[in-house]
């Protein structure tokens, strides 16, 4: 559908971009991804012809872009950007409808079929509802729909977002690349977005394309081409993002005065809430398969670790005691303590021998069962607000 040849882009002559070489086929979503600044607005404007290229060229079904018609254009290409559309005192059916002017007649009137493809637009979008509705009175996310449904109407094999889900919550965000998803696959367009969010780019789009320094850094699928260095190399983060999770931590650099017994993703929330805090933490002893692991690791904790289904050993107990030196108060996240993983409960023991604070998330009654012989010194939490309280008192005196 989209194919380019040496495209530089940029403005003036300057070039913002160079060496452009992307394909995008028909039922394919292309997303470009980086930073702010990076050029992805630049190359997009370029491709729907809104600013002309520097060098090299675009190509339309193998047809330069530059030499089709402008109405015959934007029969086969449709644009939404992400400056603001105001449609003050404009209905969303007269919004949708202007969609439709490559195919009216001089006069731009409606017929019965171009009203039927304006409901099918709407249809797709799940905004038919809003169709009376004034476009300055909807929601940021009900305001972005009907925008796509503009571009749906006019009937185009490849449509181009720039930054759609801007100023959406989480729920439209998704919904939106639901509907995109759907456009690509059942209705087989082409569609060519620029996103901020790594982790719906990465789980929504057949290809990336990974802009930094004026060229690309990487294109290809996500699976093939994004990992955790190519991804913080691109954003410039301190090992940030983690690609197995998709996800990005923030990095706890305190020195460690927490020390929290995690497993089974237990203990992942309580990192985060700790780090909020601006409380250091060390953890363990956690499988290297474990969630808990991964977000421990990718937030820089000091981490006591095992080889997936290894039986935790005495020796591993023995190191991740080292850590209660330096701590004043020992979690128990609530993770299983039964099979291979029950030498960690020797940890608990130990702080407790070394009258550390011990805190558990468990109930009173599963407490009492595993630590019969010293669960008298262990202290049940019923919310994460009532560990923080805890710790924060303890660790900020």
């Amino acid at each position: 559908m989209l194919e380019t040849k040496n495209l530089s882009v940029g403005y003036d002559k300057k070039v913002v971009v160079n060496n452009v070489e992307i394909q995008v086929n028909k039922g394919e979503i292309l997303c470009f991804l980086g930073a702010n600044g990076a050029g992805k607005t630049t190359v997009l404007r370029t491709l729907s012809t809104l600013l002309k290229t520097i060098d090299g060229e675009v190509y339309l079904k193998n047809e330069n872009i530059d030499k089709i018609d402008k109405k015959e254009l934007a029969k086969k290409l449709a644009l939404v950007l992400t400056n603001k559309f105001s449609g003050e005192l404009t209905t969303v059916y007269e919004i949708v409808s202007t969609g439709r002017y490559p195919h009216t007649g001089f006069f731009g009137r409606l017929n019965e079929n171009d009203n039927e493809k304006i409901l099918e637009a709407l249809s797709v979008v799940n905004a038919e509802h809003l169709k009376e509705r004034y476009f300055n009175e909807l929601s940021d996310g009900e305001k972005q729909k009907v925008l796509v449904a503009r571009a749906l109407v006019q009937e185009p094999e490849i449509i181009i977002l720039d930054e759609p889900t801007t100023h959406l919550d989480i729920r439209h965000r998704l919904e939106l690349m639901d509907i995109l998803k759907e456009l690509s696959k059942k209705k087989n367009i082409a569609v060519v977005v620029c996103l901020h969010e790594i982790d719906i780019a990465i789980k929504s789009c057949d290809k990336v394309v990974l802009i930094k320094d004026n060229s690309m850094l990487a294109y290809g699928t996500p699976e093939d081409v994004v990992d955790e260095k190519v991804i913080n190399n691109l954003y410039g983060m301190e090992n940030n993002y983690n690609n197995l999770l998709g996800s990005v931590e923030l990095k706890n650099k305190c020195k460690p005065e927490v020390f929290i017994l995690g497993g089974c993703g237990k203990a992942s929330h309580i990192y985060r809430a700790l780090t909020k805090r601006y409380i250091g933490i060390s953890t363990g002893i956690l499988y290297e398969n474990d969630i808990d692991y991964e977000v421990a690791r990718t937030m820089g904790l000091e981490i006591y670790s095992a080889k997936p289904y290894e039986k935790i050993k005495e020796k591993d107990v023995i190191y991740a005691n080292n850590a209660l030196n330096d701590v004043n108060i020992v979690i128990d996240s609530g993770a299983s303590l039964q099979g291979i993983n029950k030498l960690n409960t020797e940890i608990i023991r130990e702080a407790i021998r070394r009258k550390k604070i011990v805190l558990s998330l468990r109930n009173e009654y599963e407490t009492m069962r595993l630590f019969s012989d010293c669960y008298k010194n262990i202290k049940n939490v019923n919310s994460i607000l009532e560990l923080l309280n805890e710790c924060y008192m303890v660790t900020k005196k």
